[in-house]
């Protein structure tokens, strides 16, 4: 029984408590033991795993990040030195007298067979993920079945969180991949015993088929990507369609704002749906699990509960690798404390998080649980522009989302990053396509977006173009990619 309830509630000094005592068993037991990349690490810079003893000692392990995946070893494939990889030796080095002591049982109980199908399950892999290969190229990261009853126990936590009730029917519309939010929804429904369909996006079933599936099933909430949810809820509005019996809404895969919850909340009022939450989540593939946020009104968030006995995360200055205090910005840094086959510590995840980590009790909910500020962006969103012959210029390009979303007349954007004249050497040129809603002012709409993206980047576009909706609907893929293309970069690469 998974002991969520008691863990949410806990006061800060004991869930600090349980976070040393599962690091310091997590290192010595499983992943020094058991990862040839750690033990080589640790060996290599001369730790001693038993030195590791509180999430404060962590600051001694050097940093992991996606290029150590990415860095061919001589067969090319890196991410097997990720994977726990024990051996009866190993075990009977490593683990605890009391731990041996209970296989020893097993074996003579029910016979060597039973051991060894109980050791499989617990370190053999027998699923996987693959990151996006948004920054690099995908990279496999394998579970076992141990690992997928983590993944069941974090979707639980998650529905939990989000307070949806037992008898809610849910419908996901994340896309049919082997990419964690997609089968984080499967698995948290199946093990929390919820009415849920996977439609499996536009992709699979079709904008026309996942609206259909929303009014046979009428779901109290519906899960997706943003934009795919946006343009479903879009359509579904200009049908007149009645979705009156949707309450939550869960995005996921990409960065929410209140703006563009607003919206949401605006598109299904217009079709008869009353007091709707929308909420964002945060997950990786490297952690193989996701988190959520609690209701905190109709724009607001209450940041990504953690799971404190499950892993410790830390904030970072992404320049230098000091720690930051609470509350404090910087790159979020992962950290496994309960993971077999593919296991990482001190993860950095390339994600920088304004407002750092709380570790006050949530004023929405009261669990006492760290989380997470939801002002999460991606450290590759940050690229050099050459708007000049002189210098270049550092742009967020995650601004973009927070601009578009607050300006209420535009429907669809993308953002194209090319070269003038298409000259390599020549200045960079930034290209806005926009679609408009029905009666909007586009030349206020467009005076409103020149304002706010010199205030926000500095940046003014070289040019604005208005196209239809089917348009640029095609141009950013939302009913055939994973992910839509809201920001494309046709910069010859260096």
């Amino acid at each position: 029984m998974d002991p969520w309830g008691l863990i949410a509630r806990l006061p800060q000094k004991k869930i600090l408590e349980l976070q040393d005592q599962k690091l310091h068993s997590f290192i010595n037991r499983y992943l020094y033991p058991f990862s040839p990349w750690y033990r080589r690490l640790f060996d290599q810079n001369k730790i001693n795993p038993k030195d590791i003893r509180t999430v404060a000692d962590l600051r001694r392990v050097p940093f992991t990040s996606k290029v150590d995946f990415i860095a061919s070893p001589p067969d090319g494939e890196r991410f097997r030195e990720f994977i726990l990889q024990p051996d009866k030796e190993k075990i009977r080095a490593a683990w605890a007298p009391v731990k041996l002591a209970s296989l020893a049982l097993t074996a003579a109980l029910r016979g060597q067979v039973a051991v060894e199908d109980k050791l499989m399950a617990e370190f053999k892999p027998s699923f996987m993920t693959f990151t996006t290969g948004t920054t690099n190229r995908p990279v496999p990261f394998m579970y076992s079945s141990y690992d997928i009853r983590n993944l069941c126990v974090s979707g639980g936590r998650m529905l939990d969180v989000f307070r949806i009730k037992p008898m809610d029917n849910i419908v996901s519309t994340f896309p049919y991949a082997p990419h964690l939010a997609f089968w984080q929804v499967v698995f948290g429904a199946l093990s929390s015993h919820r009415l849920a369909l996977s439609t499996g996006g536009g992709k699979v079933m079709g904008t026309e088929g996942n609206i259909a599936v929303i009014q046979k099933m009428k779901p109290a909430v519906v899960l997706g990507v943003p934009s795919y949810i946006y343009h479903v809820l879009r359509e579904a509005v200009e049908k007149k369609c009645d979705f009156h019996f949707i309450r939550k809404v869960v995005l996921g895969a990409a960065r929410v704002t209140p703006a563009f919850k607003a919206k949401v909340v605006e598109l299904l009022a217009a079709m008869g749906a009353k007091d709707v939450a929308v909420f964002g989540t945060y997950g990786f593939t490297e952690a193989r699990s996701a988190w959520a946020e609690c209701p905190a009104g109709p724009q607001g968030s209450s940041g990504y509960h953690l799971y404190p006995d499950k892993e410790v995360f830390e904030v970072v200055d992404p320049k230098t690798g000091e720690v930051r205090k609470e509350g404090e910005d910087g790159e979020l840094v992962y950290t496994a404390i309960d993971a077999r086959a593919s296991a990482v510590i001190r993860y950095r995840t390339g994600d920088f998080v304004k407002g750092g980590i709380s570790y006050d009790p949530c004023p929405h909910c009261g669990s006492t649980v760290p989380r997470i500020s939801s002002d999460i962006t991606r450290l590759s969103d940050i690229k050099n522009l050459h708007l000049s012959k002189i210098k270049g210029a550092l742009v967020n390009l995650s601004h973009f989302d927070t601009i578009f979303s607050e300006i209420e007349t535009v429907d669809e954007w993308q953002v194209e990053i090319k070269k003038k004249n298409d000259d390599p050497f020549d200045v960079d040129e930034v290209i806005i396509y926009l679609c408009a809603r029905p009666g909007a002012d586009q030349q206020e709409a467009e005076n409103q977006l020149r304002k706010k993206l010199l205030l926000a980047t500095e940046l003014a576009p070289n040019a604005i173009h208005w196209v239809p909706r089917a348009e640029l609907v095609k141009r950013l893929e939302l009913e055939t990619a994973n992910k839509e293309k809201r920001i494309v970069d046709r910069r010859p690469k260096e």
